[in-house]
């Protein structure tokens, strides 16, 4: 039996969908229950900052997907560390055998926000004597159709990354390289950096997405200084602005510009190319805002 957390989310949905395709046992842990109704799965409610609704969850339960929300706005340590730490020692008494984890690339010691804390998970799961992989994605291309792309009020693109080109994943294909861990006796103790097939400027990615929306679609790109004003106008703390755009400033070095095989290694086939996610999410693209006529 496998548990799945943060199975509302970007990931999460789509391994729920290939699990129950596949005819897998697992169960759902969501904190609404009508999203648990609409996942049309087996599910329980709860919480990681409710330890025993985590310990209730993983009853019979031999695998664990371990996935939960990102960076958060806060001052000190960030939540996901108490959080999913709570998962790991509750899944150590319940007889887990394998955890499969949701971390990021270039996660390291000292990393600014969620770098430095899915280090201090990964360590703290390395330790605790569970049976452990660890998937390492490169950015989403859901951030694209979500908001977290970082579009404009008049829909265009806006960052930091200069030139860098950044190697983009479907979180479809994350999801299928979790099911392949979760399913199989695969990966133990092994750490995959998840990437799509090509790397891609911010500049180019908003030249597909003109394609794709048949409108133009710029890329503004903004000194980190400047992003980081901009977040702080939005009423975002100093400190997490300024995070945020540290983080941007070392990917426009290049640190997520080279694309893996791990992808194909786990599931057999190549990852979705962007042009090919933009084709299958069309109709969630034309939400974004166009600029106004001039």
């Amino acid at each position: 039996m496998i548990l799945v957390t943060g199975a509302t989310g970007s990931i999460g949905r789509p391994l729920v969908r290939r699990l129950r395709q596949d005819g897998v046992a697992f169960r759902a842990l969501v904190r609404d229950e009508a999203k648990g109704r609409a996942l049309g799965c087996d599910f329980v409610v709860g919480d990681f900052d409710d330890p025993g609704s985590i310990a209730a969850a993983l009853e019979g339960v031999d695998r664990l997907f371990l996935n939960g929300a990102g960076a958060q706005p806060v001052d000190g340590e960030q939540p996901m560390i108490r959080q999913q730490k709570t998962a790991i020692d509750a899944a150590k008494k319940a007889g887990v055998s394998r955890v499969v984890k949701v971390s990021v690339w270039q996660a390291h010691e000292g990393g600014r926000l969620a770098e430095g804390a899915h280090w201090e998970i990964e360590e703290y799961l390395k330790a605790s004597g569970l049976g452990w992989s660890l998937l390492q994605p490169s950015g989403f291309m859901q951030n694209f159709i979500t908001g977290a792309g970082s579009f404009t009020a008049d829909g265009n693109l806006v960052g930091a990354y200069g030139e860098a080109p950044v190697s983009y994943i479907d979180c479809e294909d994350i999801a299928a390289c979790a099911a392949t861990l979760l399913t199989g006796p695969y990966g133990k103790y092994e750490t995959f950096v998840l990437t799509g097939p090509e790397a891609l400027t911010h500049a180019e990615i908003a030249a597909k997405l003109s394609a794709a929306l048949r409108r133009t679609v710029r890329y503004v790109d903004l000194h980190p200084d400047d992003l980081a004003a901009t977040l702080k106008s939005q009423g975002l703390p100093p400190g997490f602005a300024e995070d945020v755009a540290t983080l941007l400033k070392e990917v426009a070095t290049g640190s997520l510009a080279t694309p893996t095989s791990a992808v194909q290694d786990l599931t057999g086939r190549a990852p979705s190319a962007f042009d090919d996610f933009l084709a299958a999410n069309e109709e969630t693209l034309r939400a974004i805002p166009a600029a106004p006529a001039t």
